[in-house]
C-alpha cells in the first residue's frame, strides 16, 4: 500500500493481523490473537523488558519455557551498544540474542525523561550524551527508525517528544504537535514496512483537548497499531484512567493498542477494561525499586 503524506491521510503497510476472540459487551475489554512475523501473541499480555537485548537474570530459553512470546528492547541503549553496524552483521537482534519469537523496540523517546539531564530536544531530534562514554548522539526520527530496522523488531515505536506526565503549560502542547510531525518522518524513514510494524504514540499529557487532537491526527496515518504514551509517570490514577479511556474512545477497534509503561498487575488488570489490547510492560527493576534509566 502506498503512503501519501500530502493530505495526512495515509495507509501504512502492516505486517500483523488481529483476531478478536471475545469482547465484553459492557466494558471495552477484549481477548485477541495478534499475529506478528515471529510469533502469534495472545492479548492482553505482559511484555518482559530486555532493554539491552536480554532480560536480567533470565535466559531466552527460560523465557520460552515460560511461554513468553513478545519481549521489549530499547533503541537508545542498543543503538549505543552493540550498535546498528553489529546488528546488521549478525542479522538483527533475534539472532544476536538467540530469540525466535516476537520483539518490540522502544524508540528511545522515554530517555528524554529518564535521562533528561543528558538530553536536549529540538525539532531535528534529541541530542543525548552517552552515559557510558560521554559521546554525543543525535537521535532523530530517521535515526531511530534506522536503528530499529537494523534491530529487526516485529513492532517498532515512533520517536515521540516525551515530557513528564506531571508537566503542564506550553511544553505539553509543543511535544504533542512535534510527536505528530515526527510520526510522519518515521513513516517515511521505515525501509521495511512489510516486515516491521510501526506504531504511533498518542501524547497530550493530562490535557483532554490535546490528547483528543493528537489521537485524531494519528489515526489519519493508519499505522498498524497505536500506543498510549506520556502516562505512568506519577500522576494520580484517576487522571491516568481518564486519559486512557479518552484515548481508546477514539482509537480504531481493529488495531492493537499498547498502554505504555504499566508495570504493576493491579493497574494492568483495570487498564484492560479500557485498553482492548494492553501490551503491558513488566519491568523487574521497577518491581525491585531499582533506579535504572
Amino acid at each position: 500500500m502506498a503512503t501519501t503524506m500530502g493530505n495526512h491521510e495515509t495507509q501504512v503497510p502492516s505486517a500483523l493481523s488481529l483476531e478478536i476472540v471475545a469482547e465484553c459487551t459492557t466494558t471495552k475489554a477484549r481477548v485477541c490473537n495478534m499475529t506478528l512475523p515471529h510469533a502469534s501473541v495472545p492479548t492482553p499480555v505482559f511484555m518482559p523488558v530486555g532493554t539491552q537485548g536480554t532480560m536480567k537474570g533470565v535466559t531466552s530459553t527460560q523465557l520460552k519455557d515460560l511461554e513468553c512470546r513478545l519481549i521489549l528492547g530499547n533503541t537508545y541503549h542498543l543503538g549505543m551498544r552493540p550498535g546498528p553496524e553489529l546488528m546488521d552483521k549478525v542479522g538483527g537482534l533475534h539472532k544476536f540474542m538467540d530469540w525466535d519469537r516476537a520483539l518490540l523496540t522502544d524508540s528511545g523517546g522515554f530517555q528524554m525523561v529518564s535521562l533528561v539531564e543528558l538530553s536536549e530536544v529540538t525539532e531535528e531530534g534529541v541530542k543525548f550524551q552517552s552515559p557510558y562514554t560521554k559521546e554525543e548522539l543525535m537521535l532523530t526520527p530517521e535515526k531511530s527508525i534506522e536503528i530499529q530496522n537494523s534491530i529487526g523488531a516485529d513492532i517498532m515505536m515512533q520517536l515521540d517528544d516525551v515530557v513528564h506526565s506531571l508537566t503542564t503549560g506550553p511544553r505539553v502542547e509543543e511535544a504533542m504537535h512535534r510527536s505528530i510531525r515526527w510520526l510522519d518522518r518515521c513513516i517515511k524513514a521505515n525501509k521495511r514496512p512489510e516486515q516491521q510494524n510501526l506504531f504511533a504514540i498518542v501524547q497530550g499529557g493530562l490535557d483532554a483537548k490535546l490528547r483528543t487532537f493528537c489521537v485524531k491526527e494519528m489515526i489519519k496515518r493508519d499505522t498498524p497499531g497505536y500506543a498510549i504514551g506520556g502516562l505512568s509517570g506519577g500522576e494520580d490514577k484517576e487522571h491516568f484512567w481518564r486519559m486512557v479511556t479518552l484515548s481508546t474512545d477514539h482509537l480504531p477497534k481493529g488495531k492493537p493498542r499498547y498502554c505504555m509503561g504499566v508495570g504493576y498487575a493491579s493497574i494492568w488488570s483495570c487498564a484492560v477494561h479500557w485498553v482492548w489490547i494492553c501490551l503491558t510492560v513488566y519491568s523487574l527493576p521497577e518491581l525491585l525499586d531499582l533506579d535504572v534509566p
